[in-house]
């Protein structure tokens, strides 16, 4: 007959067995992409054929004596270079940035003592303590739960909250762990946990059966490694405009130098007239204007607080025309909102008067519904009723901030309400289901 878990028996991993771990299966983390200094995006920038043309006219400029022409081209060309190094430079010490922020931390059980660590140094079968708020840091295994629901919009596009379950007994946890591998995210009453979703309610304790790229978003991250990038569709026609040009181009100046100088004996002059010919053909002024409007675009993005990692991609948002979603959360807010009110035996639509006052009809519903979520939520819905109460009832006696909370009941199997044990400033006690 199999152990039952019990909560006090659960010791974690000793501390002295880490460091093996660690040498053995590596950190807890996706491989992310390499960072860009200023030297690897200004070769990306140059390897582009918009500028190998304009830098090659203007060494032409130079070796024809046109000192002026040469230094307005190369000027430009300079300019623009400084533009795109600035714009790029700067996403990417923002999205350094914002990846130290997001860098999550994780509460384990090692030696029977619990410590926070960074989410990179868990290590497989580590035992993590999960609470409202916490970013999962590993795919594990619940041991002991209480009430326990998981946001997975990040690997299934759905925002309503999943509930989970522990597993029974030590036999349970065995062949739940061994099977791990063929379950996929989504789905109630599952002991598993994933790396990277958010628990929005209850606590719980769960032992880590994956870590890095082994995980289910590790996966996804591998997946992704596969799917090489292609150039926009500008990038495509400039390539394809300045490749013809430039054979053209040549064809001719080869043609102009043969014909001269085989009639005048004159070579030299011969290259000079194929050379100015050659740049008579070549467009100048088309690749200026386009490196600008480019550079020009990707600024105004900036203003919005929209970062632009490579400035062509800025004409592949401005030419779309049509946007296919399959998924919540794929671009809409990924979070839920109040739209109908209901008092019998009349609707109110909220979305539709959002810009008038509330009738005081509304006023008791929302107040309740707000008194019978937690002060601070997590849970999507308990967010959306906390969020009208503040757009609606924001100066009215409804809202009860000095009000504190003594004990909660949480949605369960047994009783399906949430319910609050409240205690006002007149220390009259209240409780809402």
């Amino acid at each position: 007959m199999a152990d039952k878990i019990e909560l006090e028996s659960i010791r974690g991993l000793a501390a002295s067995a880490i460091g093996d771990r660690l040498k053995q299966e590596g950190y807890n983390e996706l491989p992310s992409t390499q960072h860009r200094n200023i030297w690897g995006i200004a070769l990306e920038i140059f390897k582009e054929p918009i500028f190998l043309l304009l830098l090659g006219c203007g060494v032409i400029y130079l070796f024809l004596g046109d000192v002026q022409e040469a230094l307005i081209l190369l000027g430009f060309v300079f300019f623009i270079v400084g533009i795109n190094l600035y714009q790029e430079q700067k996403t990417e010490k923002s999205l350094e940035a914002l990846r130290d922020l997001s860098s999550p931390r994780a509460l384990v059980i090692r030696d029977g003592e619990r410590q926070r660590i960074a989410g990179r140094e868990v290590v497989r079968e580590d035992v993590i303590v999960l609470s409202e708020g916490d970013r999962v840091p590993a795919d594990a295994v619940v041991l002991w739960s209480t009430h326990l629901s998981v946001d997975e919009s990040l690997l299934t596009g759905e925002s309503l909250p999943v509930r989970k379950q522990s597993v029974k007994d030590s036999r349970d946890l065995a062949n739940t762990t061994q099977t791990a591998s063929q379950h996929r995210p989504g789905g109630d009453d599952f002991p598993f946990v994933y790396s990277g979703t958010l628990i929005v309610q209850g606590q719980g304790i769960a032992q880590v059966y994956a870590i890095g790229m082994q995980t289910e978003m590790g996966k996804i991250g591998k997946a992704l490694q596969t799917v090489e990038p292609e150039g926009t569709v500008l990038q495509r026609e400039t390539r394809r405009i300045v490749s013809k040009l430039t054979f053209v181009a040549i064809a001719i100046c080869v043609a102009v130098v043969v014909i001269y100088g085989a009639s005048t004996g004159n070579w030299l002059q011969g290259v000079l007239a194929g050379l100015a010919l050659a740049m008579a053909i070549l467009p100048n002024e088309i690749p200026v204007v386009l490196a600008i409007f480019l550079a020009l675009g990707a600024w105004r993005f900036s203003l919005a607080r929209v970062l632009t990692r490579r400035v062509p991609v800025v004409e592949t948002l401005g030419s779309t025309t049509v946007l296919c979603v399959d998924k919540t959360g794929t671009l809409t807010f990924n979070r839920m909102s109040v739209q109908q009110l209901f008092v019998s035996p009349n609707f109110y639509d909220v979305a539709l008067h959002e810009r008038e006052a509330l009738p005081e009809t509304y006023h008791e519903l929302i107040e309740f519904g707000i008194l019978a979520s937690r002060k601070d939520p997590f849970d999507p819905m308990e967010k959306a009723l906390k969020q009208v109460g503040d757009d609606y009832l924001a100066r009215t006696e409804h809202l009860h901030h000095d009000w504190e909370i003594l004990r909660e009941y949480p949605l369960s199997g047994e009783l399906l309400a949430m319910s609050c044990v409240w205690r006002s400033h007149r220390n009259c006690w209240r409780k809402l289901t």
